[in-house]
């Protein structure tokens, strides 16, 4: 339930499993031919955006050179060409599905092919060097990402808020691997591709710490947690108590919406009241499996975190959510 941030992810190279080995002496003179070849691309601008567009066109020359020397010396040019050719077979055209700034100096881009059973992830850095890399397949749950929730919800904010984690795919959502909150969204407050100002280490330093967080359609509270103190410092985390305080509510429908990580004490409802779409639950915290402040939102089949199965929720605005997007809230 917490954010889990992907850059972690790249802390070495992945690419089909692919790693360096002493070469030969062919294989040495093929190296040569490579650094030669490399050096002519070099100087071409390679536009981020279009890493998934030139991958699947098979100029992986043009994208080696962008590749980072650490990620070189992990995998040669030859050895390169082929895994892309492999992955690219039986692929028309890759789609970017998100685009999501990790530092102020690293964006990550992810891209999947139309049926989003192939995925690409490319962490580059300002200088346009691709530091991280990862392409693999990918796992659907075609019948169940077609059935949405009767209920139809709201924003449980205001303002404007950035999915962190949200979509179809595990590498727009991590929650997506696991049918308990496949279709649950990880919402922060972003100002100048930021979560937080000043220390980083502390709750009131994120914008959305203490924010206001709303019942997202009418129904029955159900269950609710309010004594679990917020992670400090920020990054340490509480996995025993994995949603933090929640509230859970009964939409009917056998639709229950979970929305978790509230601030210790904040928590305004209790089990048995009835709460309207837009009235006051409680307050954003970092409590529980959380690494940063932030709303945890799904809707489950049971009132049981572990035991239900997560529902694709049918937004007002009827436009789903994805990891990058901005969202806007309600006006309270």
């Amino acid at each position: 339930m917490g954010l889990r941030f992907i850059f972690c992810l790249f802390s070495s190279i992945i690419i089909g499993g692919l790693l360096g080995c002493s070469p030969s002496q062919e294989e040495t003179s093929e190296i040569k031919a490579e650094e030669r070849e490399t050096n002519m691309k070099a100087q071409e601008k390679l536009q981020p955006k279009r890493i998934a567009d030139v991958f699947l066109d098979g100029d992986y020359e043009q994208i080696y050179t962008h590749l980072s020397k650490p990620f070189q010396n992990e995998i040669s040019l030859k050895q390169f060409k082929k895994t892309g050719k492999n992955f690219n077979q039986g692929v028309e055209a890759y789609y970017l599905l998100s685009e999501l700034p990790l530092t102020e100096d690293t964006v990550q881009y992810v891209w999947a092919d139309k049926q989003e059973t192939k995925g690409m992830v490319a962490v580059v850095d300002k200088e346009q060097v691709i530091t991280g890399m990862r392409i693999l397949p990918l796992e659907t749950f075609q019948e169940t990402d077609n059935k949405y929730t009767k209920t139809v919800f709201q924003q449980p904010f205001e303002g404007d808020w950035f999915v962190f984690w949200g979509g179809t795919n595990k590498l727009v959502n991590y929650h997506y691997e696991y049918k308990n909150q496949r279709y649950a969204y990880d919402l922060i407050k972003m100002i100048d591709n930021q979560s937080y100002k000043g220390d980083s280490s502390k709750n009131e330093s994120y914008y959305a710490f203490g924010e206001n967080v709303f019942a997202p359609a009418d129904g029955n509270v159900v269950e609710v947690e309010n004594a679990i103190k917020d992670n400090d410092p920020v990054g340490s985390m509480n996995a025993a108590d994995p949603a933090g305080n929640y509230v859970i509510i009964d939409h009917g429908n056998e639709e229950f919406s979970f929305l978790a990580h509230f601030k210790k004490g904040s928590v305004k409802v209790k089990p048995g009241d009835h709460v309207q779409a837009g009235e006051l639950l409680g307050q954003v915290g970092n409590s529980g499996n959380s690494s940063e402040p932030h709303i945890h939102f799904h809707v489950g089949d049971l009132p049981d975190l572990e035991k239900g199965k997560s529902i694709r929720i049918q937004l007002e605005s009827e436009k789903d959510w994805v990891q990058g997007d901005t969202v806007y809230g309600i006006d309270n």
